[in-house]
């Protein structure tokens, strides 16, 4: 087998392959003895059909067989030789493959770039540190209690912080506006979810009255119809309900799973799992600095092919995360929206890769194990939930993924400068990106 690499642009590479003659021939003849032996023809009893027969009736479709798995058995062996690492699948054409000549194709690929890390020791970051506090601690068991609140309807005017059951019709220019309108819809006063002049418009109000409100529209709002225009509502409120918070007694540690100890140990659980998230959101702040550094720092030229796999992924995971029941068609969206999400995914892949290569990292098997028990304690039965993904070896493999990018980020947080910085617990939860102000419902 006679191979040839050429560079035609970039990380392309163009590998021209001659197979011998002799080597498709003899799987041509290996192939056709084989079906000699199994075919039926009339006038010829299983077995003994003649070869020539054989070939004259099979032969051009075994040798366009043999070809195929020929052309894909010899790239393979010929990016091993010469020691080349496709990044996607290749574009094969055939150039010659008359029988009785040598076999002649040439594969076109992209091959994954080289890449040369910096000193880690280089990089220098911070990681937030907090102290939990007695204040944050009440704080967080306020918001424990909101979670179990009900509502309690009463017989008074609608204030701030109650939950109110209306209708609403919205009107511009006393025409009715698509989603101006409501029947029986909760909402919280000072939630914000409305436009502003909204909520505070309800407050003061008793259920039964009936009322109109006249607003604007944010000059912002994401409505082009509506952004800036002079609205009013037609309302009706229908209830008024005051939020009811429970007691902080026995059954409320109770429910969440501390027996005996009373406020104490429920507030040292809540203190533990308060400096857990802390740790854990201080940790994420951390690798999003690191890896900022690492993207901006190293140049990565990126194959096409997994730019396009990747694209092809973030479009798959929208129309999950869209509820996947909608029938939206992936290849609608355009790939110009998950451009930048997707060049910072493969490079970052490329370069952790590039680490992981050089340093040898393989997934911790005790941190495999303890990622997938931490999993399967939110279940009825973890111990049959180990067992399944340790069956599953696709879902493992995610797992153990997950587990080598942390250990890449130890090795990386070993050798850069990383200088602890002191802030608020409220500070060191905030999530990095607030992903902007929340549009107001009409």
């Amino acid at each position: 087998m006679q191979v040839s690499v050429e560079t035609t642009e970039g990380l392309e590479r163009k590998l021209t392959i001659a197979v011998p003659g002799e080597r498709v021939d003899m799987a041509v003849n290996t192939r056709l003895k084989e079906a000699a032996q199994t075919i039926r023809l009339n006038g010829f009893r299983q077995g003994k059909v003649p070869l020539r027969v054989v070939k004259n009736k099979f032969g051009k479709g075994v040798r366009q067989e043999v070809v195929g798995e020929l052309m894909n058995q010899t790239y393979f062996e010929a990016i091993a030789q010469e020691s080349l690492k496709p990044a996607g699948q290749p574009r094969i054409e055939p150039t010659i493959m008359d029988e009785g000549k040598d076999l002649e194709f040439v594969a076109i690929f992209e091959i994954y770039p080289e890449i040369v890390l910096p000193d880690f020791a280089g990089i220098k970051a911070e990681r937030l540190v907090a102290e939990v506090s007695a204040d944050d601690i009440d704080e967080m068991i306020e918001t424990l209690r909101k979670q179990r609140q009900t509502w309690e309807p009463v017989e008074r005017a609608a204030a701030d912080g109650d939950m109110v059951n209306i209708d609403y019709v919205g009107k511009k220019e006393g025409e009715e506006f698509e989603g101006g309108n409501a029947v029986g819809q909760n909402l919280v006063l000072g939630s914000e979810r409305m436009i502003p002049g909204f909520e505070d418009g309800v407050i003061g109000k008793s259920a039964g009255e009936h009322f109109t409100l006249q607003l604007k529209f944010p000059e912002e709002y994401q409505s082009d119809e509506l952004a800036g225009a002079e609205v009013e509502f037609d309302l009706k409120l229908n209830t008024v309900s005051e939020q009811n918070l429970p007691q902080v007694d026995e059954e409320f540690f109770k429910s969440f799973g501390v027996e005996e100890g009373g406020d104490e140990a429920f507030r040292e659980e809540v203190s533990k799992n308060m400096q857990r998230e802390m740790k854990s959101a201080s940790r994420n702040k951390l690798k999003t600095t690191l890896m900022d550094s690492l993207v901006s720092d190293i140049e990565v030229k990126i194959p096409a092919a997994l730019m396009s796999n990747e694209i092809q992924q973030l479009k798959q995971q929208t129309v999950q995360q869209m509820g996947g029941g909608q029938r939206l068609d992936p290849n609608t969206m355009p790939d110009d929206l998950f451009l930048d999400q997707a060049k910072r995914r493969v490079t970052l892949g490329l370069i952790l890769g590039e680490v992981i290569a050089q340093q040898s990292i393989k997934a911790d098997a005790d941190k495999v194990r303890a990622a997938v028990e931490e999993i399967a304690a939110t279940y009825e039965s973890p111990e049959e939930v180990v067992k399944w993904y340790y069956s599953n070896e696709e879902q493992l493999q995610g797992i153990e993924s997950s587990v080598m990018e942390d250990q890449v980020f130890d090795f990386i947080i070993e050798q850069a400068e990383i200088s602890d910085k002191q802030v608020s617990y409220q500070e060191a939860i905030k999530p990095e990106s607030q992903g902007g102000d929340v549009e107001a419902e009409a």
